[in-house]
């Protein structure tokens, strides 16, 4: 595979995206695999990169609410929603504006839209050169491990994809997913943004999804290391290397070994892609299933699915 040349700017990223191509882009969650949202061959190129479904539904990245309308029908719950967190780390489904240029392969067959506002000041320089919306899913391989650092970025496309470098990722774990195309807000996945504040900003709880895939990150086996994951573990067994939180005994490696949570998600990934090299099934120490705690085990339960 050819080696690519990496951006140094965010307007080096933008001409990249402009040329059709893909970039990785660094976001507050995991890297993204960036293409022009407008473009139907670009975000082709994603799916084909990627080795994705077709039917797996991409997130659209917009600067902010008023460049959302270009792509999404708002309605007063969304309005409230993007002016308690965004920019940051939650993405929306709404239905498709009728006049959206989002190119209808990036939907998955559906016809709503993920449409969230990225916090990182590169990603966010990017959509501002650019002007455009940008799909951006994870920078991996469908299914894989996503990645929280350019080098895990190169690791898994052999350097064949220009990364623009933003530093590690801070929160870890992928935006957290709300659907308002029910008749109540819907939790589609958990995610950096955990559902008891989006609860508390709505003032009422989440319903949970009804099945299918509405949206990125709802199947079965994903952001799975190539080792067997057995989860749940007091120890490690024969051959088993242990991922522990909390100060766990005999940990490989603690995702924090205070019990902090954010810390937690913040190695989630990474600390899964160390322990996955030395190639001995995995064991993880069981994580509070609260706050960011249910974002960091709803990864672990897709890892640990059967393929």
């Amino acid at each position: 595979m050819t080696v690519a040349t990496h951006p140094k700017t965010a307007e080096e990223a933008a001409a990249i995206l402009a040329r059709g191509q893909v970039c990785a882009l660094p976001t507050e969650t995991v890297y993204g695999l960036a293409a022009d949202a407008t473009n139907w061959a670009a975000v082709g190129q994603i799916f084909s990169t990627k080795k994705r479904p077709r039917f797996n539904p991409l997130i659209v990245h917009v600067l902010d609410a008023a460049k959302a309308v270009d792509v999404v029908q708002l309605d007063n719950c969304a309005a409230r929603l993007m002016e308690a967190f965004w920019p940051g780390p939650l993405t929306i489904v709404l239905p498709s504006a009728a006049h959206s240029r989002v190119a209808k392969n990036a939907s998955g067959g559906l016809s709503t839209l993920a449409v969230r506002s990225p916090a990182h000041p590169l990603f966010r320089a990017v959509l501002e050169d650019w002007n455009s919306p940008i799909v951006a899913p994870s920078a991996n391989r469908s299914g894989r491990l996503s990645p929280t650092t350019a080098a895990h970025v190169i690791e898994e496309f052999g350097g064949g994809v220009p990364v623009l470098d933003g530093g590690p990722c801070e929160a870890g774990v992928e935006s957290t997913i709300v659907s308002l195309t029910n008749s109540r807000p819907t939790l589609l996945r958990p995610g950096a943004i955990p559902a008891e504040k989006i609860e508390a900003a709505l003032g009422h709880p989440l319903l949970a999804p009804g099945g299918g895939i509405e949206a990125p990150g709802m199947m079965t086996s994903h952001y799975a290391p190539t080792a067997r994951v057995r989860l749940n573990a007091k120890e490690a067994q024969e051959n088993e290397v242990l991922l522990g939180f909390g100060g766990t005994p005999e940990a490989t490696l603690d995702l924090s070994p205070d019990g902090d949570l954010s810390e937690a998600a913040a190695n989630l990934f990474a600390y899964l892609r160390r322990l996955d090299a030395l190639g001995r099934p995995i064991a993880v120490a069981p994580i509070p299933d609260k706050g960011l705690g249910r974002a960091i085990n709803d990864r672990l339960r897709r890892a640990a699915a059967e393929r």
